[in-house]
């Protein structure tokens, strides 16, 4: 098995995630010994925002971190864990909201895979990026 980052980049859908991991300087944190969830949103999430937001957040690198470490909770919460909470802490410091009343949605984001593995903790594969108040 693989880190999280690892993970992501073999996955194959996750190339702007990675890119943005790698420009926050967030990777050896996220190789780290965690363990972590991280709610992953696809390039296809990403494709969703505002034309231009991805390339300004390329260019501001603590906006980019805050939205990136909104995405990441300690701990390895899995899919039957994720199910029981109402609310989960991120790495950001704010909350994001869990519905689990049909299927499981983190704040707007509806999850579309979830529990997968990484040796330093769990990916839940995300459809929105989530955005911290």
């Amino acid at each position: 098995m693989a880190d999280i980052v690892d993970t992501a980049v073999n996955a194959g859908s996750f190339s702007t995630l990675v890119a943005a991991v790698k420009a926050a300087g967030l990777v050896d944190t996220l190789k780290g010994k965690g363990p972590f969830t991280v709610f992953a949103p696809t390039d296809d999430a990403f494709a969703k925002l505002p034309k231009g937001t991805v390339d300004g957040l390329l260019k501001n690198i603590p906006q980019l971190k805050k939205i990136l470490t909104y995405h990441v909770v300690s701990g390895k919460v899995m899919a039957a864990d994720v199910r029981k909470l109402k609310f989960a802490k991120t790495v950001e410091g704010e909350d994001v909201k869990i519905d689990a009343s049909h299927g499981v949605k983190i704040n707007n984001a509806t999850v579309t895979t979830p529990d997968v593995g990484a040796d330093n903790g769990v990916i839940h594969i995300i459809d929105t990026v989530l955005m911290p108040a």
